[in-house]
């Protein structure tokens, strides 16, 4: 006798009837579309979830990278003849050559750094200011050149520039004035006395980052070393580099080229315990919503018993006509599996869709709750990003047909394991 080859055309004849099949006919259609509502439903969420935390890191990865060093270079104190110790970098033209010649930096920039308090418009806040060649400041990605801006950069020798946050909470516009107070200013035979000096907004940037925007001043370089006290000092070098995802490897030839006196300070430094938080939140993620979609699985498998059950009778004739136990166990197979895949496939096009509209679709539910859903200053960024990634979704569809096919053989192999016998003596 002829074997018939596995998932022969009359088998998946039998499973398409028996799906369509309805309540009266012995079928359980009810079943088949809670089944597959919810294997789509686990799906989407679980590609929606895993979207949102990729595009959440990427967007605070690319603000960290766009508007900090990669790596900030520091020094120890020296002393002077008068025994006060002053830190930062006397030489600090030639340790930026030095770094920049490192392969692999693209930029190795001086810095002036200090806190001050910004006063404009009856309103006061704390600032931090960094002093900066305008050459350099347009190599910023997030803050110079092609950065979201009001103001005319090639105006910075003539006034500052500052974060969009900071001139929304003090009413400042491009050509605006505002005073900066500096504690550490003159000092005279009474102490030290504030300073305050004022200067023109030429610049506004957007960086991005709520705690960027809010709190950053950008100064001319000299006019920095001259209200800190710096005169022929910087406090730091700014450096960046080609590949900031390989800053470890950069490490070693910026510290050897800075000198003995140098120390760094790199962005997976700063930022690394977050990061780390990503990662281990995207992992709970992960397990929480794989164990949607097991459960959302698990109804298939009570959608099959019941249709095994209900075909008994049909299960014994097609014995009797000579149907293999294979036979028999991959018609429920593709029973079961065919409702796993067509709700993949459903989810994976919502989670796609959700992703790729996600800010219309965010626009709406915040109009709905009336506003205030997404607070930049909790989470740093503006707005909710989403980044489909092809491993990502496999994954989601790796996870759901899996979990769909494995718990589909059981129930397919007790239909398969029933005795003709039995399955007809009391029709």
């Amino acid at each position: 006798m002829a074997q018939t080859p596995p998932f022969a055309g009359f088998e998946w004849m039998i499973a398409w009837r028996y799906l369509r099949a309805k309540r009266a006919e012995g079928g359980v259609s009810v079943m088949t579309w809670i089944s597959l509502i919810g294997i789509t439903l686990a799906v989407f969420a679980l590609i929606a979830t895993l979207a949102v935390r990729a595009g959440f890191r990427a967007e605070f990865v690319d603000t960290i990278l766009g508007a900090n060093a990669h790596v900030t270079v520091y020094a120890s104190g020296d002393v002077d003849a008068t025994g006060r110790v002053e830190r930062g970098f006397g030489d600090y033209d030639a340790v930026a050559t030095r770094i920049a010649a490192v392969p692999g930096v693209t930029r190795a920039a001086p810095l002036v750094k200090g806190q001050v308090m910004a006063t404009a418009n009856g309103v006061n806040m704390g600032a931090e200011v960094f002093g900066i060649r305008a050459a350099d400041l347009r190599t910023i990605p997030r803050i110079g050149e092609g950065a979201q801006h009001e103001g005319d950069l090639a105006r910075f020798d003539e006034g500052i520039a500052i974060g969009a946050g900071l001139a929304r909470e003090m009413n400042l516009m491009v050509g605006d004035r505002v005073r900066l107070i500096s504690p550490d200013g003159v000092k005279t035979a009474f102490g030290t006395s504030p300073r305050v000096n004022a200067y023109e907004v030429v610049y506004i940037f957007t960086a991005g980052r709520y705690d960027i925007d809010r709190t950053r001043v950008y100064l001319p370089f000299t006019e920095a070393q001259s209200y800190f006290n710096r005169e022929g000092r910087a406090d730091e070098i700014e450096v960046m580099v080609q590949d900031p995802e390989q800053i470890e490897a950069y490490e070693l030839p910026v510290m050897q080229a800075a000198g003995d006196r140098a120390m760094i300070w790199t962005w997976r430094d700063s930022a690394g315990a977050f990061l780390r938080a990503l990662t281990i939140e995207d992992n709970v993620m992960f397990i929480i919503l794989s164990i949607l979609v097991l459960i959302a699985a698990m109804n298939i498998v009570s959608g099959l018993i019941m249709l095994v059950k209900n075909k008994g009778r049909d299960i014994g004739i097609l014995r009797t006509m000579g149907l293999t136990e294979g036979a028999i166990l991959r018609v429920f197979f593709i029973c079961g599996a065919s409702t796993g895949l067509i709700g993949t496939l459903l989810g994976v096009g919502l989670g796609c869709l959700f992703a790729l509209y996600i800010d219309p679709i965010f626009s709406f539910v915040n109009y709905v709750s009336g506003g205030g859903v997404w607070d930049p200053s909790v989470r740093g960024i503006y707005e909710l990003p989403a980044k489909l990634q092809a491993g990502d979704v496999l994954s989601a569809v790796g996870l759901s047909l899996g979990l769909s096919f494995v718990v589909t053989i059981f129930p397919a192999r007790r239909a398969a394991r029933m005795n003709p016998v039995e399955a007809l003596r009391y029709e």
